[in-house]
């Protein structure tokens, strides 16, 4: 497949200017930190983003379903073990849920070892008078309030090198040890079965997969995949001086790879299909997303799968549908039927988070759980309806027990988001809301 030279339902209008871009203040430091950038060891390898094209195919074509779910915004404080450590459990817990309702293989991604930089609405925010360069995540800036930490910052790109660096090893350790044993990790989900209220409606299923497990034991059944995890990582390919920086070529084919990451995605304020950001994507081998908002158009999606997925290869491309609870049945229908009449094979994926997002009377972003439900309801019943497969959730979440978004099994209201609100752009459900979630889906497979 040759990347470089896709195919172009229509002839490509000069590029612009690329989007979500800091200025920096310092070019001097920024090529030096590019420089570098460009010298460094690869986060991922090839053969890694080739293993999850494969993974990826078998939801395109109705074989798998994708999990993929981490921090809105990671931050350089959370790179620490207990923080990887319980965003990986919480993906595993919800992974193993969701592998026995829906019988077929969980693909397993976290928004990790990447997400450092975020899309904003505007370059600027204004406080009592005081107007700073927007918090654009820790690979540009800091999130406090003054001149000196708002100041773009070139340096902070090789950090989150190095922060990616440290994720992904923690990743790769614990995956591949006891930590992601499945009997530890039904064992954890038992825990909340028996501690949670939510947790209790769904003792029946934990009693399922308890029974299924014993009977594997029973029958000395115990492969590989018992005793460890296949695990990837992505992120949103937004800040394209570090992105192109990482770039490597493959010595067995020559072909390009983005190794900052195994899948990579754009977002709704950056997927113009002539943009710098598709241009990117179209130029590299990874397995790809983009992700879909209620305002995108039957045929700007199939632009998408003319300038990333020529070949119409499964696994290439996902599309990441965010259309808000109440917009999701209405505007989903038309863009599937399309591609799928196109001959489009993608993966289909439902992220309940951004479209449904609003900001209370004390000035916290927050999500209801009741609506995060409702759009994967809406999702899986569109699909469900035109007979193609709901290939997955993608879903912002944290392992901690912060008070982000209300409702669900810990119960958080109105009152309680300011007790524990950490989260550095958007909000997350935390450990219990996220496994009450992957019950909550598995009802809806099973169904």
């Amino acid at each position: 497949m040759d990347v470089s030279a896709p195919k172009s339902r229509t002839a490509p209008a000069i590029p612009p200017a690329p989007e979500q871009q800091p200025q920096w203040p310092d070019e001097a430091a920024r090529d030096a930190v590019v420089a570098e950038l460009r010298a460094a060891a690869p986060l991922v390898f090839a053969e890694e983003c080739d293993r999850l094209r494969d993974r990826l195919a078998a939801v395109a074509r109705g074989e798998a379903f994708l999990l993929q779910g981490g921090d809105c915004a990671e931050t350089f404080r959370q790179t620490s073990a207990e923080s990887v450590g319980a965003t990986l459990r919480t993906l595993l817990q919800m992974a193993v849920v969701l592998t026995y309702a829906a019988s077929v293989p969980v693909v397993k991604v976290g928004r990790m070892a990447g997400q450092y930089a975020k899309p904003r609405s505007a370059p600027a925010e204004t406080r009592d008078g005081v107007t700073l360069p927007v918090y654009r995540g820790d690979a540009v800036n800091g999130p406090e309030f003054d001149a000196a930490a708002r100041r773009p910052d070139p340096r902070r790109m090789r950090r989150v090198y190095d922060a990616s660096t440290t994720t992904l090893n923690l990743v790769r350790a614990l995956t591949q040890g006891g930590f992601a044993d499945l009997h530890q990790v039904h064992a954890w989900n038992r825990g909340f079965v028996t501690d949670s209220p939510a947790g209790r409606r769904y003792e029946e299923l934990a009693d399922e997969i308890e029974r299924s497990l014993l009977f594997m034991h029973a029958c000395g059944v115990a492969p590989g995949e018992v005793h460890a995890a296949e695990f990837f990582v992505s992120h949103e390919g937004l800040l394209l001086d570090y992105e192109n920086a990482l770039v490597r070529t493959d010595d067995r084919t020559g072909t390009p790879y983005a190794s900052s990451g195994h899948l990579i995605w754009v977002g709704e304020r950056t997927r113009h299909p002539d943009g710098a950001h598709l241009d990117f994507l179209s130029r590299i081998r990874n397995p790809v997303a983009v992700k879909i908002g209620p305002d995108a158009h039957p045929d700007e999606l199939l632009r998408y799968v003319d300038r990333l997925d020529p070949d119409r290869e499964p696994g290439r491309l996902t599309f990441v549908v965010r259309m808000g609870a109440e917009q999701v049945r209405d505007r989903l229908p038309r863009l599937v039927e399309k591609a799928v009449a196109d001959g489009a094979r993608v993966a289909w994926v439902c992220d309940p988070m951004h479209g449904n997002t609003f900001v209370t009377p004390s000035g916290h972003k927050t999500r209801r759980f009741d609506v995060i439900l409702d759009e994967v309801q809406g999702f899986f019943e569109v699909h469900r309806a035109l007979g193609t497969h709901a290939g997955g959730l993608h879903v912002e979440l944290t392992g901690s027990d912060v008070t982000e978004c209300v409702g669900g099994g810990s119960t958080v209201d109105m009152a309680d988001l300011p007790l524990r609100y950490e989260s550095a752009c958007d909000p997350r459900l935390n450990h219990g809301q996220s496994i009450d979630l992957a019950f909550r889906a598995a009802e809806m497979l099973r169904g």
